[in-house]
């Protein structure tokens, strides 16, 4: 083994580097070496990582001076959504109404715009940002947007506000019945209010016509632009379809994907059986080797799955989308044939049938890696669960400092202990993968590390933080959000560190993320984004 580290250090040493970069502060998240001030990068790898790599400088090598500028390995956010990102930049933004009235406003100027009949659709409404924070209904919407269908699509995904032209062409009427994994939220006398809860959004959802390919590949291409630019050199695409995958290809193909995907396939349809057939596929840019389920619904919408009621509405214990023996089925498949399983799980009494179905399966500690997304609220006795399962929590740090202001209302005083709660799981051992849900939540990942230390909003509220003794530190979140998102990707030895061998993925920060005051980190920018040694963004002329 000396021998072969020995002959491959020479190798290394007489090659030319494609780029250096000097006069840096590295964090390089390699405990090997956690901070250097100059890289070197060939043929789309790391080269060499120390305080100098001139040895490596050539003729033809790019050589960009840092200025001091802090770089870290390229972020991965290891939960999102890129087509609903890419999506969301062409239809009508909610997330920042403050109340029904300025959602009904955007509604009422984008029907001047529309020809009547078509579709008005938007995303981002939070009834617990608005007065009273009751839902919405179906009535206000149709008074804004008589002559149009409208779909407006909750923040967490997990509710749609629709208007009355809606439900009459949905055939969706007191009569109807709640659909298996989901709630018509109806008035004292029966009467749909327009609000569907998880399974019920399909209702309406099904007649929206569905985006042509060429428009999923622009979406995509849209967000992985807007990606890059915040600092991302990868991300976990939670949930995808075959026309997602065939435009993903063709961006690759192209040489138009700026960051590497690693693409879960939505649901055990037609497309996960296919895989089972063929195999996990690897590649560079894209991945395909894991499955995403849906155990529940979302707490904002009261459709995560609880063991016990709500605190706030007596009687409701959320949804359960999928059952036990179901989530057990597809894991003993992906078992078999060499894929991940990562399932949605937000509501204690979800995340405990998902750990027992996966323990059902994986009997014990293991390699496979099996995900849960979200693990947002957990009985103090599962989250041991964890650990004997070997089972990585993918939890999303802005989650936590967006639901803080009403997740004790939904779970009272107790409850809320075993929620957003990392350094539980950091305290087991266990890698925290993080990222943002995006369009759920902002994709810049810088929010997401401001959250993860700090448990405030962008104001500073609360003083001290929200249950502060569940922070990150910096290193922690760090890690978080570059290696351990790798880990959950089976693709530490490839990325996630700034460690010779492995692919060339990094940043360069406006300011210094380890060092400055947190609130100050709200203000950072990636001034240069690379990936596989290529600068696919940069500012100042760099």
């Amino acid at each position: 083994m000396f021998l072969i580290l020995f002959l491959f250090a020479a190798a290394m040493s007489a090659q030319e580097a494609d780029l250096i970069v000097t006069n840096a502060r590295i964090y390089t998240v390699d405990a090997a070496l956690p901070v250097a001030s100059a890289l070197a990068v060939k043929d789309g790898r790391f080269l060499a990582v120390g305080s100098d790599v001139s040895e490596h400088r050539g003729p033809d090598t790019r050589v960009v001076d840092a200025g001091g500028a802090a770089v870290t390995p390229g972020f991965i956010d290891s939960h999102a959504h890129m087509a609903g990102l890419g999506r969301s930049l062409r239809i009508l933004d909610l997330r920042r109404a403050a109340s029904v009235e300025d959602v009904l406003a955007r509604v009422r100027e984008a029907a001047a715009h529309t020809p009547k009949g078509n579709w008005i659709q938007g995303r981002g409404w939070d009834q617990t940002r608005w007065p009273g924070r009751r839902f919405p209904d179906a009535d206000q919407l149709s008074s804004a947007a008589p002559d149009h269908p409208v779909y407006l699509t909750r923040i967490d995904g997990h509710a749609a506000w629709v208007n009355r032209k809606a439900l009459e062409l949905a055939g969706v009427t007191a009569a109807t019945r709640d659909p298996e994994g989901g709630k018509i939220h109806r008035d004292a006398a029966g009467r749909p209010t327009g609000v569907l809860i998880d399974r019920a959004q399909s209702l309406v959802a099904r007649l929206i016509p569905e985006p042509a390919p060429e428009q999923v590949r622009e979406d995509l291409a849209r967000a992985a632009q807007l990606c890059v630019r915040l600092g991302l050199t990868g991300v976990h695409d939670a949930g995808v379809n075959r026309v997602e995958l065939g435009a993903y290809r063709e961006l690759v193909a192209a040489g138009r994907l700026p960051l590497r995907v690693y693409a879960m396939i939505g649901g055990a349809g037609e497309l996960w059986r296919e895989y089972l057939m063929r195999g996990i596929e690897i590649g560079d840019r894209l991945t395909v080797r894991s499955i995403k389920l849906i155990a529940d619904g979302a707490l904002g919408s009261r459709g995560a799955a609880l063991l016990e009621p709500y605190s706030d509405d007596p009687g409701n214990r959320g949804l359960m989308i999928l059952k036990r023996e179901q989530i057990e089925r597809i894991a003993r498949q992906a078992l078999v044939h060499g894929f991940q399983v990562n399932t949605h799980a937000i509501g204690d009494r979800a995340n405990r049938v998902v750990l027992q179905a996966y323990g059902a399966v994986l009997g014990g500690p293991n390699d496979r890696r099996f995900r849960v997304e979200h693990a947002q609220v957990v009985a103090p006795g599962d989250f041991e669960l964890f650990r004997r399962y070997s089972v990585i929590p993918s939890m999303q740090a802005t989650h936590a400092t967006s639901d803080m202001r009403w997740a004790e209302d939904r779970l009272g005083e107790e409850r809320v202990r075993g929620a957003y709660a990392w350094r539980r799981f950091l305290e087991l051992g266990l890698p925290i993968a993080n990222g943002s849900d995006f369009p759920v939540e902002d994709p810049n990942p810088l929010w997401g590390f401001y959250a993860a230390i700090t448990r405030q909003d962008h104001s500073g509220w609360p003083h001290g933080g929200w249950m502060p003794e569940q922070r990150m530190t910096r290193e922690e979140a760090l890690k978080s959000w570059t290696l351990d998102g790798a880990y959950a990707a089976f693709e530490e030895n490839r990325k996630g560190s700034v460690t010779p061998g492995k692919f060339a993925d990094f940043v360069m920060w406006s300011r210094d993320i380890m060092e400055i005051s947190p609130e100050e980190i709200l203000e950072i920018k990636a001034v240069m984004t690379v990936v596989g040694g290529e600068i696919v963004h940069s500012e100042q002329g760099r």
